[in-house]
């Protein structure tokens, strides 16, 4: 099992991929460095290897089927994620290492967005999503995480071997945050220096499509993770439409002792019917997802156990 392993993920990355090597071996002397090349054709697994990185390879393409490899694959007492292009310095490697190994931290959170991103990053649309996407589930899920969608982050043993990987691409970071503050992991955010990529290095993430993504990714787990708040509001929306035409229909029936519109009543009947059924859906699987916070709880206990042994 390494002390601490440097995991960088990468696709087409040769412009930076020495340097981030480099930086990370200068900062953290003891740690492993660990290059998952996802596909490239520019030498970027070469470059790495000749660095001084233990290069490995995911060939499935995206983001979230490297980490998923990352995480199955490597043992190690704390981790350490970045990506490969530079933007992220390994000043801060130190500080979030010790979070992990000295305070018992499960996920240490590299925050850009409290220091220079808005200034460094040159695509406004990058800018607002991220924003977004952190007041939206710090909203929806009572957090207080600092910036959702950040690839540098530190964690513990138990949270890489209990983390199950469903993204296959960017939005695997949503994903990890949500997942930490559904199951009340310790989480801390560390400040850094975000620097925009160096010219010749061009971004993966589609501003659109990827965009998108995450929005979908955040209404999957919403409902995953609070099926009770989500199927909630359906069943309220269902209801107030109901509700709302079947007033006319029982005044207009007070006053002339006659229901005139039929089809509307019934319409109304099965769109109650229907909020019911959402709001006891929702009752059910938030019965479920207790089960299954009873049941993650027993499996830390059993990685805690298999974690001590390997540091035998």
């Amino acid at each position: 099992m390494d002390k601490i392993a440097v995991l960088i993920p990468c696709y087409n990355e040769a412009v930076t991929i020495e340097k981030v090597v480099k930086d990370f071996k200068e900062a953290l002397p003891e740690s492993t460095i660990y290059v998952f090349d996802n596909n490239s054709t520019d030498g970027t697994a070469e470059i790495a290897a000749a660095a001084g990185a233990v290069v490995r390879h995911e060939y499935q393409q995206g983001k979230g089927n490297v980490i998923r490899r990352m995480f199955r694959e490597i043992d190690a007492e704390c981790y350490i994620m970045t990506d490969g292009d530079d933007t992220y310095p390994a000043d801060n490697a130190r500080a979030m290492v010790d979070a992990i190994l000295d305070k018992g931290v499960d996920m240490v959170v590299g925050d850009r967005l409290s220091s220079t991103y808005f200034e460094e990053n040159k695509r406004p649309f990058h800018n607002l999503g991220n924003s977004m996407v952190r007041k939206s589930i710090n909203m929806i899920f009572k957090s207080d995480i600092k910036d959702i969608m950040t690839g540098y982050r530190a964690f513990s043993y138990q949270f890489v071997k209990s983390f199950p990987v469903l993204s296959k691409g960017f939005e695997i970071e949503t994903e990890m945050s949500i997942h930490a503050i559904d199951k009340n992991m310790y989480v801390t955010n560390e400040v850094i220096e975000y620097r925009d990529r160096p010219e010749g290095s061009e971004s993966k993430l589609s501003t659109y499509s990827d965009g998108f993504k995450v929005l979908m990714t955040i209404g999957r787990l919403f409902r995953n993770y609070r099926p009770l708040a989500f199927f909630g509001v359906i069943a309220l929306i269902l209801a107030l439409f109901s509700i709302g035409f079947f007033i006319p229909v029982l005044v207009d029936y007070f006053r002339t002792g006659l229901v005139a519109k039929f089809p509307t009543l019934i319409a109304c009947g099965f769109v109650m019917i229907t909020a019911i059924q959402s709001f006891f859906a929702g009752l059910i699987l938030d019965t479920i997802k207790q089960k299954n916070r009873h049941d993650f709880e027993m499996e830390l206990i059993r990685i805690n156990d298999e974690y001590k042994d390997k540091q035998k």
